[in-house]
């Protein structure tokens, strides 16, 4: 049996395209999802960064579920640094009891931003070190088990939404092993430890109430288009986007600098453009069916039980092709 696909949508902000444009895709991604066969769609708390538009992720997942029907949605996630324990119980609570059985809670421990942005959200450069306590406290409020005296998330309590533990690192495998919760690898963007997280998760593995065996998902970037030619030349442009935002965002260059597709291109060549291709190590790019076999073969070299997937084309009915011509040909990978 192959493994099940769910996407990671990363709601991206096109050039002259707005905040709202970005939220009418991931609509029409997540309806294509749902009729292509995906098991959940999980989108990305980011703060500060001009090209991604779900900030506010959970305002995001309700619009999407409102205009679904049985896809599940979740954070992938919330970085809980950012938030109380009590504010995402509550928030989750709330889409629990709006769209039942179909909402998923996706944990992280990075500020989802750079450091002017931890301040701006009000929060303790130290709060990052408290994650395994307020994952705990967070996991005890959805119960209905709250640790606090006298506190209850309303909604909320006893609305059990499933938590998943977001890494890219051994830490999140060691949390997740500890607390007998999934593990998600973000192996989409921070490939290098992706194969001894997932043994360290799998050996140190710890049976809870919410899950009896390691439940691993694997993140990968896919991009499948009608031609092989059109896709390579898609990742192209996808490479080109990421530089940009990265040294946009680092401050290396003003946000309003920009470059010709050649000097993007030299860019590429330099130090900066190989930590990008670095990130995207583990990419599925070709046809419907090359991708898939790409997806395939990387599940069973991970040892993973789903596949969420990055489409990264940048113009949106490229993303919504490459969304329906992956699953497609998947259907007919075999076991």
């Amino acid at each position: 049996m192959t493994l099940p696909l769910s996407i990671l949508d990363l709601a991206p902000i096109a050039p002259g395209e707005t905040a709202r444009d970005s939220f009418a895709a991931s609509v029409a991604l997540a309806q294509q999802a749902e009729k292509s066969g995906y098991r959940r769609v999980w989108y990305a708390e980011h703060h500060n960064m001009a090209s991604i538009a779900s900030s506010a992720t959970s305002v995001l997942i309700a619009h999407v579920a409102s205009q679904t029907s049985t896809i599940r949605l979740g954070a992938g996630g919330v970085m809980l640094p950012n938030h109380s324990p009590l504010t995402i119980a509550e928030q989750f609570g709330t889409l629990e009891a709006l769209h039942p059985g179909r909402i998923d809670l996706g944990l992280g421990r990075a500020p989802g931003g750079d450091q002017a942005t931890f301040r701006a959200l009000r929060r303790d450069p130290a709060a990052s070190d408290q994650f395994p306590q307020d994952v705990v406290e967070l996991q005890a409020f959805l119960s209905g088990d709250s640790r606090v005296p006298g506190v209850s998330a309303t909604p909320g309590a006893g609305s059990h939404v499933p938590l998943y533990i977001l890494g890219s690192s051994l830490f999140g495998a060691h949390l997740a092993a500890a607390l007998g919760l999934p593990y998600a690898f973000a192996s989409h963007f921070a490939p290098d430890a992706l194969h001894a997280a997932v043994a360290a998760y799998r050996s140190e593995f710890r049976p809870s109430e919410q899950l009896q065996q390691p439940y691993v998902i694997a993140g990968l970037n896919a991009i499948a288009a009608d031609d092989h030619d059109d896709a390579l030349e898609q990742l192209t442009l996808a490479r080109r986007s990421r530089l940009l935002m990265m040294l946009r965002q680092s401050r290396q260059i003003p946000v309003t600098q920009t470059f010709s597709d050649d000097e993007l291109d030299m860019l590429l060549d330099s130090p900066a453009g190989a930590q990008v291709a670095s990130m995207m190590t583990y990419t599925g790019v070709g046809t419907g069916a090359e991708v898939a076999d790409y997806v395939a073969r990387f599940g069973e070299s991970v040892g993973a039980d789903e596949l969420i997937v990055a489409h990264a084309s940048l113009a949106t009915p490229a993303r919504l092709r490459s969304v329906e011509l992956l699953a497609e040909a998947y259907a007919t990978v075999p076991a």
